[in-house]
């Protein structure tokens, strides 16, 4: 599945549109202890937190994340917001739990 495509399936809010829609989501990532998602989220992920602050935005570059989905009703601060839209991060949010949330994105990525 694309990001485009999980972007377009209705199951998330769309917030911020990436500048790499077509890029494949390989897995996915939940966690919301920054320095952990440093080092072990994985290229490609489609990573689900609450933190909306402007170092997710930093380490989901750095991890080179596919996009970043925003779980329990959190949301991008403003400046994490301006932070996603200059450097064309897909967020997306939705009032789901992070497991339920995951689960949900799990079962389109994989048909189940």
């Amino acid at each position: 599945m694309t990001v485009q495509e999980l972007w377009d399936s209705g199951l998330l809010k769309q917030i911020n549109e990436g500048d790499d829609m077509d890029r494949e989501i390989s897995k996915l990532f939940c966690c919301d202890l920054l320095s952990i998602a440093m080092s072990k989220a994985p290229a490609g992920c489609a990573w689900v937190t609450v933190m909306g602050n402007m170092n997710t935005l930093a380490v989901a570059s750095l991890s080179d994340a596919a996009c970043v989905i925003m779980a329990e009703g959190a949301h991008l601060d403003e400046t994490a917001l301006t932070k996603a839209k200059m450097q064309g991060i897909a967020v997306m949010e939705t009032e789901l739990p992070i497991f339920d949330a995951a689960l949900a994105i799990h079962q389109r990525l994989t048909g189940a």
